[in-house]
């Protein structure tokens, strides 16, 4: 697993000594409100989460980065690329604690893990599925450049459906 760095920020891979903070995170029932089913994961559903990001390195090679703040070392939520089977296209998805929230974390991973995606993979589009509630989510995707393409039902949930392009990319760069 590549290990990247932003401004104040690393992503590395999980470890064990994460799942305090990452059960901690997924217990929260404003962080997950949008993903998934909405509902909380309990401690061992947490950690069989975290073995999923892992695996999910191991099959495709690329995955969900741990996201760890420089100046604390302390993790405080996951970005990266994610594209399990049946998933509609390769995906660049971002979750933070609460109390990271309104910091600009999710927009500054995201930018590292779309990077990769577009400049070491050769990706030629990336997406983000966003619940049409998840009003900061989708900030952050338009703040990437990305742009709502079509609505889709997943897991019987209306997704929103963003598309994003390496030159929208560069665009929004540009801009911010």
């Amino acid at each position: 697993m590549q290990i990247l760095e932003t401004e104040r920020l690393h992503l590395r891979q999980f470890g064990a000594a994460d799942l305090d903070a990452y059960a901690a995170m997924l217990a929260d029932p404003e962080v997950v409100a949008y993903v998934g089913a909405g509902e909380t994961l309990s401690r061992a559903q947490a950690w069989k989460n975290m073995a999923m990001v892992l695996g999910h390195w191991a099959i495709r090679g690329y995955g969900l980065w741990a996201v760890e703040e420089k100046a604390t070392q302390t993790l405080i939520g996951r970005v990266g690329l994610y594209y399990p089977e049946g998933w509609p296209g390769l995906e660049v998805g971002w979750m933070l604690a609460r109390s990271h929230w309104g910091y600009g974390y999710a927009l500054e991973s995201a930018k590292a893990a779309v990077d990769v995606a577009f400049n070491q993979l050769q990706r030629p589009t990336l997406i983000s599925l966003i619940h049409p509630e998840n009003v900061r989510s989708q900030r952050v995707a338009q703040r990437l450049g990305s742009q709502k393409t079509m609505t889709l039902s997943l897991n019987g949930m209306p997704i929103w459906q963003y598309e994003l392009l390496p030159s929208a990319m560069n665009r929004s760069q540009d801009l911010h």
